[in-house]
């Protein structure tokens, strides 16, 4: 069973949060928040469900190439604990239950919830073979990541209405996005060049920090707009002010630190960090 968890990364949180993470700020910064537990409980389960199917299909993908990279050899299915016909299995399953809980949602925001997981799916399914021919493969999570934001405003508003709020907070998310997981493609960046795969952190080489740089100043910007459009009171800034300054920080130790799993690792964990922070502020914001 644990090998099952593995394949889900389900005992690897901070990849599950940091995708509920702007799941979370798109519910809060709704005209209508906060949210009710029922919608927040659906958005949480389903975003377990639906990264851990990417993360299956991601495993699939490149399972004749996680063998050869020292971050993802140990991999139940690159490593043969999990077999190929199981991992298939389980995939099927985690979209069957992804489906499941979006029927879930209240009919008033059921069809467009179901529409926008339908577009989101080719995304997800076509993200681990795109950095065998897509230089920015980073791009399409990003993309992905942009859906977390779309669909659970739908699930709580019943439409994408609302103001430029939420059109915001999705360009926040796709920054952030790509910034966070350009870093962690640094970790793998040399053996990639190697194996002939692409991730934005080789197509953008002595550029890539400059360019999470300016990715996280993108994301600060959006988010504070996304705030000010929903009339987030005085409560919120001190913590958009905080974590505008770690996210920055957290560049600058890029530039100090050699190039690895621990650096790439530490960042995006600090990204998880950063990002509640900033959800703390927003709920705070709302509920004083």
């Amino acid at each position: 069973m644990g090998y099952y968890v593995q394949l889900l990364r389900w005992n690897k949180p901070s990849g599950r949060l940091i995708l509920l993470i702007p799941a979370c700020w798109s519910l809060w910064l709704t005209p209508t928040a906060p949210p009710s537990l029922f919608i927040l409980g659906t958005i949480i389960l389903g975003g377990l469900c639906v990264s851990g199917a990417g993360c299956i299909a991601n495993d699939i993908w490149d399972r004749k190439f996680d063998k050869k990279v020292i971050r993802t050899k140990e991999r139940p299915l690159a490593n043969g604990q999990v077999s190929l016909k199981a991992a298939w299995i389980l995939l099927i399953l985690m979209l069957m239950f992804s489906l499941f809980i979006v029927l879930l949602i209240p009919p008033a925001s059921r069809n467009l919830c179901l529409l926008l997981a339908l577009l989101s799916l080719p995304f997800i399914l076509l993200y681990p073979s795109a950095k065998r021919w897509f230089k920015y493969p980073q791009l399409i999570l990003s993309i992905c990541w942009g859906f977390s934001v779309l669909i659970p405003w739908a699930a709580s508003e019943s439409s994408l209405a609302g103001g430029s709020s939420l059109v915001f907070c999705w360009l926040a998310t796709v920054f952030w996005t790509f910034g966070f997981d350009t870093v962690y493609a640094m970790a793998d960046e040399l053996e990639d060049k190697v194996i002939g795969l692409n991730s934005s952190a080789i197509s953008l080489g002595e550029n890539s920090i400059k360019t999470v740089s300016f990715c996280y100043v993108l994301t600060s910007f959006f988010l504070a707009l996304a705030a000010f459009k929903a009339n987030l009171g005085l409560t919120y800034w001190p913590f958009w002010f905080i974590t505008t300054l770690g996210m920055q920080r957290e560049v600058s130790l890029l530039s100090s630190r050699s190039k690895g799993i621990k650096t790439s690792g530490l960042h995006f964990n600090n990204q998880v960090r950063l990002g509640s922070l900033l959800l703390l502020g927003i709920i705070f914001s709302k509920i004083i």
